[in-house]
């Protein structure tokens, strides 16, 4: 049954120390700011972080970073000219990094939600990131074994729920966030806009609502025009 908080502190109380904790958006790009920094308010802490960055500027991840709450983060692209406090952290041995490529960290999130117990890949074979795990030689190819990334946890950032929780999203805000929704037991979504059922046609759903948990409205003050066939 899907709920609606009232509140982004509301919406992430029951994150407990030591969660793993996916969450959506490519950079800026479909990051649910607002439910990330009502983490870093609540004092949820030696968090295990999923994300295919480590956090930009001052706000929404990089200020979780910031807080100390951030034990270990799993990425594709850590580093970048406003990721300061993800380096800081770093270079004291404050935080683990997992290095992910970004192919295998979207598809190791998407087994997990698909029931996909391991797959393999030729991506990563022969670098650092395939020592000590396995490998095998399929078609005359190499190939390194990968498992899914669970979570515990999905914050996703969509642009509009319906009441049983269906998603649509904005363009390249979409990113991570259908394939994290999945991936997670407990999902919670920040939406510009909730409408009813009926109110989004299932032509355009992207997120179905048996994977979303939660719903927490942020509205905007110019909502952008609907997705086509809306």
């Amino acid at each position: 049954m899907l709920s609606v908080s009232d509140s982004a502190r509301e919406a992430v109380a029951d994150v407990p120390d030591g969660a793993t904790v996916l969450i959506g958006g490519f950079g800026t790009a479909g990051q649910p700011v607002e439910l990330i920094e009502a983490l870093v308010d609540g004092g949820a802490t030696d968090l295990t972080v999923v994300n295919n960055n480590a956090g930009n500027g001052e706000s929404g991840l990089a200020a979780l970073i910031a807080a100390g709450r951030v034990r270990k983060i799993i990425c594709s692209f850590p580093r970048q000219h406003d990721s300061h406090y993800f380096d800081a952290r770093y270079r004291a041995g404050e935080i683990e990094l997992e290095l992910v490529p970004q192919g295998n960290l979207a598809e190791r999130i998407r087994a997990a939600g698909a029931g996909i117990g391991a797959f393999f890949t030729p991506t990563g074979y022969g670098t650092q990131l395939a020592e000590g795990r396995e490998v095998r030689e399929i078609d005359g190819r190499h190939f390194v074994l990968e498992y899914p990334i669970r979570g515990d946890y999905a914050l996703v950032k969509a642009h509009r729920a319906d009441e049983v929780g269906n998603l649509t999203y904005r363009k390249t805000a979409r990113n991570f966030g259908p394939i994290m929704a999945a991936a997670a037991t407990t999902t919670i979504v920040q939406v510009h806009e909730l409408v009813p059922v009926g109110g989004i046609d299932p032509e355009v759903v992207v997120t179905p609502g048996i994977y979303v948990d939660r719903v927490l409205v942020v509205p905007t003050e110019a909502t952008p025009p609907p997705e086509e066939g809306q």
